[in-house]
């Protein structure tokens, strides 16, 4: 079971705004976000299912969703360490939250802040608003 976020949303954002602005280029950043994917625990093969796998990455990515307690929480994985990476910084942000919280975070403008989007591959970009946009698809079907 994962334990639920008590930092603010916003806080763990200012956090990876932090260690992003210390590490300055580009190659430092993206190595940060590799390791965070190291952090993911092992997705278990029955959740590595087809309903699972987000649409239009440049790599296979599996996206769980569990609810909790009035809570979402999100497991992942990918056969590629920056999609892996990518899909972890998500999960810092996301699992562990309420519906509402997830859906009244705005997560391009987060991701702009990053300067994530502008230092990856059209496909990766892409394959990185449709792992928010399915995360926020689950909020919505939570708050629903």
């Amino acid at each position: 079971m994962t334990e639920a976020t008590s930092a603010p949303i916003q806080s763990v954002l200012d956090e990876l705004i932090e260690d992003f602005d210390l590490l300055g280029d580009w190659e430092g950043r993206i190595e940060y976000v590799i390791e965070l994917g190291k952090t993911l625990s092992p997705l278990p093969e029955e959740a590595r299912i087809e309903a699972n796998k987000v649409p239009g990455c440049a790599a296979q990515v599996w996206l769980n969703t569990r609810r909790e307690d009035g809570l979402l929480f999100f497991d992942a994985d990918s056969d590629s360490a920056l999609s892996k990476g990518n899909i972890a910084l998500l999960l810092r942000l996301y699992s562990g939250r309420t519906p509402q919280e997830i859906l009244g975070f705005d997560a391009k403008a987060a991701l702009d802040r990053l300067g994530l989007p502008s230092a990856l591959t059209v496909q990766r970009a892409n394959g990185l608003n449709n792992m928010v946009g399915l995360i926020r698809q689950a909020a919505l079907d939570a708050a629903g």
